[in-house]
């Protein structure tokens, strides 16, 4: 998955001035799931930020429009992507709707939201990935839908080999505007951390679940 370095290294800066992504090598976060992680993303935070919140928008469009050109509809990942991709998809012109976690209890039980046709090519939009296990669900169930995917764009993604290998066992393609490697790259340049704290960040990449152990 090629990236515009350019474009990762700003996101990365922006992401990092704003407490969007914190990076705490010496003192780990806990995850949901229970893994001990040197980092932690709350993109959501950028959506506070009107100048972050545009430069966003428009590098998504302009990647989606450039990778994707024959996309129809957007749409968004429940529940963060929700706003990037309405966001997106307004600047594209484009239809959206967004896909829930499981269909509803009630009502029309539906899961996937909005005036969205069956046969749409579309274009996910989340606003991270870490292993991909909740970002693939949305992929198939806009299947089962009906739903050509064309692919999932993310504002950042932690670039796990799980991940990479989910994505690519569900031949859906994706990209993410910044990653891991730059994050943690411009975060040394810009004394967000210190030399001695990339070989920590470096072998959590290396091996998550064994990290802090």
């Amino acid at each position: 998955m090629q990236i515009n370095e350019s474009t990762a290294a700003k996101i990365a800066e922006y992401l990092l001035q704003i407490k969007a992504i914190k990076l705490q090598p010496q003192d780990p976060f806990t995850w949901a799931s229970g893994l001990k992680s040197p980092i932690y993303s709350d993109n959501r935070l950028s959506l506070s930020h009107p100048t972050i919140r545009t430069f966003i928008k428009d590098s998504l469009a302009h990647e989606i429009k450039t990778r994707y050109p024959q996309v129809e509809a957007i749409i968004g990942v429940a529940t963060a992507g929700i706003a990037p991709g309405a966001l997106v998809a307004d600047a594209l012109g484009l239809p959206f709707g967004y896909v829930r976690s499981e269909p509803k209890k009630h009502g029309m039980g539906k899961q996937v939201e909005g005036d969205i046709r069956p046969e749409q090519s579309v274009v996910l939009v989340e606003d991270l990935v870490s292993t991909g296990k909740s970002s693939l669900q949305a992929v198939h169930a806009l299947r089962d839908f009906g739903s050509n995917v064309l692919g999932l764009a993310s504002i950042f993604t932690y670039g796990l080999q799980v991940a990479e290998k989910n994505f690519s066992d569900a031949n859906c393609p994706i990209f993410s505007l910044c990653n891991y490697d730059v994050l943690v790259q411009i975060a040394l340049e810009k004394n967000f951390v210190s030399s001695s704290d990339m070989e920590v960040l470096k072998s959590w990449r290396v091996n998550p679940e064994a990290f802090g152990k």
